[in-house]
């Protein structure tokens, strides 16, 4: 309406997940033609951070949602801060986990988001990449390869 002053933009939170094996292998998804952005890419898993909920929850149900798998461990990792866009058009707080999953537990939750899921080593990821991903796993593979080894 005319007069009213606009709500101001602000950041949401995401938690994003490295889900890994134990052995230094990490899943990664290929997001599909229906995917919010940037299909066709491969990526690890994100889901908003919902009011009232820890990051450890977020994170369950979002493994359990994507890739219809219990965590069995979940690390925090640390914090990015994701602007997109120029000018910026949006703007995510990121909190980065790893979390360990059974590889024989895991299957695609979301085909309309995904339409691959697979395992990788570090030095072997597929192409082409989500343009967030590597900035996520820097935070995540010095700690996964430290576990593995």
């Amino acid at each position: 309406m005319a007069g009213q002053t606009p709500k101001p933009a602000v950041p949401s939170v995401s938690c994003v997940f490295v889900c890994h094996d134990g052995t230094g292998r990490v899943l990664l998804a290929r997001r599909g033609a229906a995917a919010r952005d940037e299909p066709g890419r491969w990526d690890c898993g994100a889901g908003a951070l919902e009011f009232g909920e820890s990051f450890e929850a977020a994170v369950a149900r979002e493994v359990a949602e994507e890739y219809l798998a219990e965590p069995l461990r979940i690390d925090v990792l640390g914090v990015r801060n994701v602007l997109r866009g120029e000018p910026v058009d949006s703007h995510w707080v990121a909190v980065v986990c790893a979390v360990l999953v059974d590889p024989a537990a895991v299957a695609i939750g979301e085909p309309h988001k995904f339409d691959a899921l697979d395992w990788f080593a570090p030095d072997a990821l597929p192409a082409p990449l989500h343009s967030q991903l590597a900035p996520t796993l820097e935070l995540a593979l010095d700690r996964l390869q430290r576990q593995a080894g």
